[in-house]
């Protein structure tokens, strides 16, 4: 932990700003570079930036959760995304697609697409951000 006014200062706004852009890369990474794998880099860095600023323990009780707790979520939910499809009769891992919002009496109206693949996205994301702040928390508390 740091005494430092303005680290502590400016590490409550860039946390929040590396969080965002962490979640904007998630969601550009379906059709441009970035995806699940970046974004939880990013967004760990920003709790990264929080620990060095604030300490161990204040990171943890920002989280809410424990960092280990929300890699195995992200597993579970990179896994339900892979065996979705198994329930369409496809291959373990194909992409499925729903279109929220479509209207079924204009066949132009295709609303909002939502695939699989974003949700394995999300679980990729959940996994390397809790992966990497369980090993910088570790060797932040070992300090």
């Amino acid at each position: 932990m740091m005494n430092s006014i303005i680290l502590n200062a400016a590490t409550r706004l860039l946390t929040a700003l590396l969080l965002l852009f962490s979640i904007f890369m998630l969601f550009r990474g379906h059709n441009q570079p970035g995806g699940g794998f970046i974004g939880g880099l990013i967004g760990s860095t920003g709790f990264i930036l929080y620990a060095i600023a604030q300490g161990s323990r204040a990171t943890r009780e920002a989280l809410k959760f424990e960092p280990q707790n929300i890699a195995m979520i992200g597993l579970g939910v990179a896994l339900a995304a892979g065996v979705f499809s198994v329930f369409f009769n496809d291959a373990f891992f194909t992409g499925q697609w729903w279109f929220a919002g479509a209207d079924p009496a204009d066949p132009t109206d295709k609303g909002l697409p939502i695939s699989s693949v974003l949700v394995f996205d999300i679980g990729v994301y959940l996994v390397v951000f809790g992966a990497i702040l369980t090993l910088v928390l570790a060797l932040e508390d070992e300090v």
